[in-house]
Formats: structure tokens, sequence, C-alpha cells
């Protein structure tokens, strides 16, 4: 993969649950988007547990479940912030914010963002992913419909991008706009609104 150009630092180091990758072969967004991964609902908050309460001990012949393996989630950003990767056990995912993409309201990508989409592309050779999610993110200034459409186009820019790179029939894409929806930062900041218009690409990583 092509060097990112701004040393990279650690940010975060956290365990998760490896999610099974969902795709389908449409070539462009889709007008009603399912959930991102990683956002679907979650249980409700643990009870609290008297670890004291003798129901909670083993009875007399029985085991334990088998162990399972918990997913290490790795996230690394750049300096700038403008570029956000995060690793699993089971996939890849880069964030893009969309002003090293994209002009204010365009959807039109710049000659230094092609390149960046295109180090990604060549990450995705590497993996051997034959699946690829390319979701666009806004934030919530405007009117919705406006950052849905706005969302679709910016994704759907993306894809052009990497689907000329990587020019592999066997490779297939899903592609949404999501607008609003999903922010990873607070909208009432400049700073969180700036992290929330985004571009995101996913793939399955391959451990190589």
């Amino acid at each position: 993969m092509t060097r990112s150009r701004l040393p990279l630092a650690l940010t975060t180091t956290s365990l998760l649950l490896a999610t099974t990758l969902c795709t389908t072969t449409t070539a462009h967004a889709d007008d009603d988007p399912s959930v991102p991964p990683g956002t679907e609902a979650t249980a409700s908050a643990p009870v609290e547990v008297d670890a004291n309460d003798p129901d909670l001990k083993i009875p007399e012949g029985a085991t334990l479940a088998e162990p399972k393996v918990l997913d290490i989630k790795q996230v690394v950003e750049d300096q700038s912030g403008e570029e956000r990767r995060e690793d699993t056990n089971a996939d890849v995912k880069f964030a893009l914010q969309a002003e090293v993409l994209f002009g204010k309201d365009s959807a039109r990508l710049s000659a230094e963002s092609k390149a960046r989409i295109a180090a990604i592309a060549s990450e995705i050779k590497t993996q051997n992913a034959t699946k690829v999610r390319v979701f666009g993110f806004t934030d919530n200034l405007g009117s919705s419909a406006h950052g849905d459409t706005l969302s679709r186009r910016r994704a759907n820019a993306v894809h052009d991008i990497l689907d000329s790179e990587l020019n592999d029939p066997d490779i297939t894409f899903e592609v949404r706009g999501y607008g609003e929806q999903y922010p990873i930062a607070d909208n009432s900041s400049e700073s969180g609104r700036k992290k929330n218009r985004r571009v995101e690409v996913s793939f399955p990583r391959t451990g190589n």
C-alpha cells in the first residue's frame, strides 16, 4: 500500500466481536440504504450482578462453554485527522474526510484525492477482497434530502475511481449514501461536523 503523506499515530485499540460482512452487487448508491456495519442496535445495558449469588456458581459436573476469540480493533489516524484506518481481524475500513476529497457542496474529486483513493485500491488488491462497501455521509447542516443526495453522489464518485483502479469484474460493490445519519462526532461544533462529512471504504481482510 502507498505510504501515507503524514506520520500515522495510533489512537485507539479496543475489543469488538467480529461482524459478518453483508454486501450486494449494487454498483451505485441505493435510495433506501440499510444500516452501516457497526451501527446496528445494541443490547440494553447489563443488569447489576451479585458476584456472591450461589446461582452463578457452576453446578457440579458442569463445564464451561467453548471460549470465543474477541476481535481486536486497531485505529490509526493521520495527524491532521483527514484519513482514518480501522483494522479488525475481519475487516479493513478507511474513512476520508470530505474536505480532502471534494470541494464544498461538491461531488467532484480533486487530483490529490484520486491518489488517496488509488492507495486504498492498492490495499484492496493486497487483501484480495472481492466485496467492497463505499458509504457516504454528511453533517446535519442543510436539508436532510440534500444531504442524502450529496452523500450518494460522493459515494458514487469514490466508487468510480476504485472500480477503474481495480478493473476487476469479480469485485462487487455496495455503494450507499446515508446523509446525516450515523454521525461519528457531535454536529453542534464545526470540528464534529467535519468528522461527520466523510466517505468510508471497507472490505474484508484476508490476513495477508
